[in-house]
């Protein structure tokens, strides 16, 4: 399944339009095709969406599920990813609305929702509920077999969870397709899941298969496209992320991109955790990807800078400090484009 592009949407983000839970509703935003009609966030209802998050959208705010009625959705997609991605308790009275109101629902929490003899009570005839974090069936433990592959295999990695990864490997799969490159996204998260339509949730996925869960969908594309953009997910420097070595290990990635939030010093929700130097960490994520030479070398090409917080000069000056410092090519790829970072990719040797 993917968005329904015939179907009106509303997206539920009640404290996720500026605040840090948001990013799939901001994803969904920025890049899906879904006419979306309305945006839910009582925190900043009748406020301006272009203004609040700099995306060219204008989607009104509005407080409930109710006010939003007026402006007709069919579907209700949940945008908020928070920790442990459970239902916030106030957010039940808000699912119930919609569906009693004849909307389906897109869920991409850990909470199963599609099961619940509760909501099913209320669904009337046509009315889905897609619960998007879902194990693929028939995996296996992975062998490597991605590596025999000729396309290129670009991965994002990370410094911390939720900083651009995603919309990193997006960017690059527009920028490579408008060059005439047959280009193919591989989703390996909710938000992208709801946007391509296909892809696996790894973090649904058992540990013992999520590198083979990669692998999977990895070789289903591999032969017929030219580059593979792999959505990363995590990071190898945050204490509760499992999901970046399983997608480094499935992928066998030809290349990566660093994504980094200019400024940031420290884990996000583990302060106590820092970040080191980025040229340390590229050390960090090119040995941890030849694992010594067992899988072949594999080369950080570029840095995807996230200068969302930054004023445009500030944003300028902190892309030619990183540029200056590990000698990548480096760009914000949301603000700038992506062609500065596609280009190390194509330059890089397979």
């Amino acid at each position: 399944m993917r968005l329904p592009l015939n179907q009106r949407i509303a997206i539920l983000l009640h404290e996720g339009t500026t605040g840090t839970q948001g990013k799939t509703g901001l994803a969904i935003l920025r890049y899906s095709e879904a006419p979306i009609v309305a945006v839910i966030d009582k925190v900043t209802a009748g406020r301006s969406l272009p203004e609040l998050t700099g995306i060219k959208r204008d989607v009104p705010i509005v407080e409930s599920v109710t006010a939003a009625l007026a402006y007709k959705p069919e579907v209700l997609v949940i945008g908020i990813a928070p920790k442990g991605g459970a239902v916030p308790d106030d957010y039940w009275v808000e699912i119930k609305d919609a569906l009693e109101a004849g909307m389906s629902l897109v869920n991409g929490l850990h909470t199963p929702l599609a099961t619940m003899a509760e909501l099913n009570a209320i669904l009337k005839p046509g009315q889905l509920i897609w619960d998007v974090r879902k194990e693929p069936p028939n995996i296996e433990v992975a062998s490597g077999m991605a590596r025999t592959l000729p396309c290129r295999r670009v991965l994002t990695v990370g410094t911390d969870m939720a900083i651009g990864k995603m919309s990193t490997s997006l960017e690059l799969h527009w920028a490579a397709k408008l060059r005439g490159w047959r280009s193919k996204f591989i989703a390996t998260g909710q938000t992208g899941l709801m946007l391509e339509g296909d892809g696996i949730a790894l973090d649904a996925v058992r540990v013992d298969f999520a590198a083979g869960a990669v692998e999977q969908i990895v070789m289903r594309y591999g032969k017929n496209y030219e580059i593979l953009q792999i959505e990363g997910q995590g990071s190898l420097l945050h204490p509760g992320s499992t999901a970046t070595l399983p997608l480094i290990r499935g992928s066998q990635p030809t290349q990566l991109v660093l994504v980094h939030r200019a400024g940031q010093t420290h884990n996000r929700n583990n302060p106590h955790v820092p970040i080191p130097p980025l040229t340390k960490v590229i050390q960090m994520y090119e040995s941890v990807a030849s694992a010594g030479g067992a899988f072949g070398k594999v080369p950080v090409v570029g840095i995807a800078l996230n200068t969302a917080h930054l004023d445009e000069f500030a944003a300028q000056e902190a892309i030619a400090q990183t540029t200056a410092e590990t000698g990548l090519a480096c760009t914000d790829p949301v603000r700038f484009g992506a062609g500065l970072l596609l280009d190390a990719v194509m330059r890089s040797e397979v």
